[in-house]
Order: structure tokens, then C-alpha cells, then sequence
């Protein structure tokens, strides 16, 4: 295998990153230099779809390659099995030594899934049971909470130390390839994955990032619906977070946080693209970023993820490989994480992983014949037996040409038509002119995933949790990579 032809890699997997906060993909208010100067030297991708809107799912699905219903991790709560190859496996069996600086998210034992070597690591407990971590005021504010938006404002959010810290090493790690490059001793490329918690809530910015944007942000352009006239999950969810009425002060106030912590993510990323030009290694690297969902922002009328709109389902994309992959490039084209991890291992010369789900799109942005063959399709599912109605929640959507799908598993589906209507604002579902197009996605969405069978999944591994988390709160078992956050990292200004 000729070493000289392989990239070096560096990935970067921010999260909750709705694309639309960025200045590339057309946000004329919050500044992302950065990621703008990635996406002039590459590939922007329009259309790029995360496998679930909540962290450890799209995460674990890009990990493997695999969707959830493949890989049975549907809920933050639930461990990616040891046996399941990954794309840091295949990294390792090409040749690399790959490495990880960072969020993985991942829960168990195993915190490497194939990386040879981590750094940072997690500020989330590895074993259910185990104490998790403290966020002193901020407390409940990083997940879907009502208190998300009071709590909100300038003042400090401990994902951010967390993302300093993993910011200082990465540029470590780059400098030590450096010196290695430099002194003839960097004799294989190198694979450098990085994880970000930025800009997850808590809407919490340091005050100087806050006041870039106090008094310049809007309101949500999507109104809310009336609560009667919504659909009954997304009815659910607004009143079982609190948030069927908002006050438009903290409405803008979150909004004005999240861009701050948006702006601070691309200041990081920026040192990070620095450090790999100042060291000589960016001329065969194939850099990567992307996000594992995006954050709603109070559009229709919700915050966070969890839902199949564009603002939390679709997910910012950019690709760059200076002398493979031409510049400046905009793809309309529809993909999935699952195929940015075949992308990753194609480009690397990396044994595909044999289970996968995943197709590469390197023939779609480097030129070559086969991208007209290209299947416009992506998948995304969010199933849950805890953080949704009493009856659960199992539901998954297809994006298929124009068209998205929404099967609602008990309740009536959504379907929009993304061309004719790109705001989802009118659900065609009961369309009597689109008839064959619900029967022919429905048909695509219950083809290989049973809710039924997920439903009774989920219960044997919720069956099975209260003996683990019993065994952690006894045995305590040790921590690896495990970051500490500490309350005092969490204040309000």
C-alpha cells in the first residue's frame, strides 16, 4: 500500500449544530470565518442527514456506520455492543493509529471502540449508575427543560472549559506531528478524530461571544401553531417541556447564547485548522466536519432536538482534500452520517465495514462517472421508552428526493414536499394527490425497521438496566477518560 497516497485525516464532530446558524449555509447574522474558510476550500453538503436527532444514537450510528435499528442504541442510555466494528477499527486495520481527542459519548466499558489512544475523554459518567456530572445552577439546562431558556444568557457553561481543553490538546497533538514530520519520523499518515459538546445547551456564552449578538437577534421566523392545530407528539412534547407559552425576552435570549457558543466552536476549530497549516500537515489532509443533530431554536414553536424538522434533523457537512477534491463546491445531493463513514474509510483506503449501511460519496465531489447513480436517500429514527409519552415513542423518517416522510408509530404521519415547501409548513399527509407517494415512503420506512420488534428491544434493555446501575452504585467501578467537570466550570453573569 502506497503510504504517500493516503490522507491524513481529521475529523471534527461538533454537537447539537443546526447548519442554518452557520454563515456558509446562509445565516447573514453569526460569524463562522472559520468553517466558511473549510467550506471555500471543499465541498459544502445542503442536504446531509444525522441517523438520529439525540446524541448518543447519531453518534453511535456514525461510529459504526450502522443505523440504530441495526445497532440497537436508540436512547442516550443504551451501549454500543464491543463486537460492532467501527471506522476507527478499520482505520487500525489500514494501517493508521487512529486517535481520539474528546467527545465520544459513548457508554460502557469500552471508551475506545478501536481509537488506539483518547484523550480528554467524556464529562458523562461511562457506567449507568456512576456519578454523573455536576452542573452546579446550570443543572438541568443541558437537556429539554423549560429552565433551558429561563437559565440562559451570558455567563459559562463547563461544555465550553471541556472544549477548551480538548482545543489545547488536538493543537498538541498536531504540534507533535509536526515535529515527527520534520524530523523524517512520520512514516504513515495520521487519523485524528475530535469531539465537541459545543454548542449544546445550556444557552450559556461568555459575555464577550453574548454581546456579539445582544440586540441584533431575531425572533423564530417559523411561528408556532396552535397547540390544537399541531401534531400530537410535537403537542406532547411542548407541553411536557414547559414550553407551550414563551416569554420572547428568553426566547431571544437563548437564541442569542446559542450563536455566541456557535461563533466560539468556530474560533476553536480555527485554531485547530491553523496549527495543522502551521505544522505543514494540511496539504494531504482530508478534513471533516459535521454535527451529530441540530438545534431547533424556537422554530415552530420547540426547542432542541428530538424532532424531524430541518433545524434538528439535518446537519451542517464539509469536506475538504486539497489536490483530490475540488474547491469550492456546493452538493445538493441527499446523504446520511452512515455515509460519511464509508466516505471517511474510501478515502483512506480503509476495508469497508462489511455491515454497514453506509455508501461512499467520494464519486459525487471528486468527479467521477458513477455519481449519477446516486440514490437520493437518507434515514433518521428516534425511539424512546423514557423521554417521550407514557406509551413510548418509535418513529423514523425518510428523506427521498424532494419528499420527507414521518411515520409516527399510533399517530398520523407527516409528509412535506421540501422543494415546493422548504419551511415544513404544510403537512401533506392527508393530500388525496399524494396518495402513492405516502404509500410507496411508508412502505420504504417499514421495509427493514419494525417498531413493534424495536418496542419489545428496548424493553428487554430497559429490563436489563437496573442490575447495572445497581452493580456501578456498588462496586464503583473506575472511570476512563472521563473529564471532570466541576460545578463551579457552570455560573450564570
Amino acid at each position: 500500500m502506497d503510504e504517500s497516497s493516503r490522507p491524513n485525516l481529521l475529523y471534527i464532530h461538533s454537537d447539537q449544530h443546526s447548519p442554518h446558524v452557520t454563515g456558509c449555509y446562509g445565516d447573514d447574522l453569526v460569524d463562522t470565518p472559520n468553517l466558511d474558510r473549510l467550506a471555500a476550500k471543499g465541498v459544502v453538503f445542503e442536504n446531509a442527514y444525522c441517523s438520529s436527532p439525540i446524541c448518543v444514537p447519531s453518534r453511535m450510528s456514525m461510529l459504526s456506520g450502522r443505523h440504530p435499528f441495526q445497532n440497537e442504541v436508540w436512547t442516550n442510555e443504551h451501549a454500543l455492543e464491543s463486537r460492532i466494528p467501527t471506522i476507527a477499527h478499520a482505520m487500525g486495520a489500514a494501517g493508521y493509529q487512529p486517535e481520539l481527542v474528546g467527545r465520544m459519548h459513548a457508554l460502557g466499558p469500552d471508551q475506545l471502540h478501536g481509537y488506539a489512544a483518547r484523550f480528554v475523554g467524556d464529562h458523562g459518567a461511562n457506567h449507568p449508575g456512576n456519578p454523573g456530572p455536576d452542573r452546579g445552577i446550570l443543572g438541568v439546562t443541558a437537556g429539554p427543560h423549560h429552565l433551558s431558556l429561563k437559565r440562559s444568557g451570558p455567563g459559562q457553561s463547563g461544555y465550553q472549559v471541556h472544549d477548551e481543553d480538548v482545543t489545547a490538546v488536538t493543537i498538541e497533538r498536531l504540534n507533535r506531528f509536526g515535529v515527527q514530520k520534520r524530523a523524517g519520523l512520520l512514516k504513515q499518515p495520521f487519523s485524528l478524530s475530535v469531539g465537541f459538546i459545543l454548542p449544546h445547551p445550556p444557552y450559556v456564552a461568555r459575555q464577550e461571544d453574548y454581546d456579539l449578538y445582544a440586540g441584533r437577534m431575531g425572533l423564530p421566523r417559523k411561528a408556532a401553531p396552535a397547540l390544537e392545530e399541531q401534531h400530537p407528539f410535537l403537542r406532547w412534547w411542548r407541553r411536557s417541556t414547559g414550553i407551550e407559552a414563551m416569554d420572547e425576552e428568553e426566547v431571544r435570549r437563548a437564541r442569542t447564547a446559542y450563536a455566541g457558543l456557535v461563533y466560539r466552536t468556530d474560533a476553536m476549530i480555527g485554531q485547530i485548522l491553523n496549527a495543522l497549516a502551521e505544522n505543514g500537515l494540511d496539504e494531504n489532509t482530508l478534513i471533516i466536519y459535521t454535527s451529530d443533530h441540530g438545534d431547533m431554536q424556537g422554530e415552530h414553536g420547540l426547542f432542541w432536538k428530538h424532532v424531524f424538522y430541518e433545524e434538528s434533523v439535518r446537519v451542517p457537512l464539509i469536506v475538504s482534500w486539497p489536490g483530490r477534491i475540488p474547491e469550492n463546491q456546493r452538493c445538493e445531493h441527499v446523504v446520511s452520517a452512515v455515509d460519511v463513514a464509508a466516505t471517511m474509510l474510501d478515502a483512506m483506503e480503509a476495508p469497508a465495514l462489511p455491515n454497514a449501511a453506509g455508501r461512499s460519496f467520494l464519486p459525487l465531489i471528486d468527479g467521477r462517472d458513477e455519481a449519477t447513480s446516486w440514490d437520493e436517500t437518507a434515514f433518521s429514527e428516534y425511539c424512546t421508552d423514557t423521554f417521550g409519552p407514557p406509551e413510548g415513542a418509535y418513529q423514523r423518517m425518510v428523506r427521498r428526493e424532494e419528499w420527507k416522510y414521518i411515520y409516527y408509530h399510533g399517530q398520523p404521519a407527516q409528509l412535506f414536499n421540501l422543494s415546493e415547501d422548504p419551511d415544513e409548513l404544510v403537512n401533506r399527509a392527508e393530500d388525496h394527490g399524494c396518495r402513492s407517494v405516502l404509500r410507496d415512503l411508508r412502505g420504504e420506512v417499514l421495509r427493514e425497521w419494525d417498531p413493534e420488534q424495536v418496542r419489545r428491544k428496548m424493553a428487554q434493555k430497559r429490563a436489563d438496566e437496573p442490575i447495572l446501575v445497581g452493580w456501578a452504585r456498588n462496586t464503583a467501578p473506575e472511570e476512563q477518560y472521563r473529564w471532570p467537570m466541576l460545578g463551579e466550570m457552570n455560573w450564570l453573569a
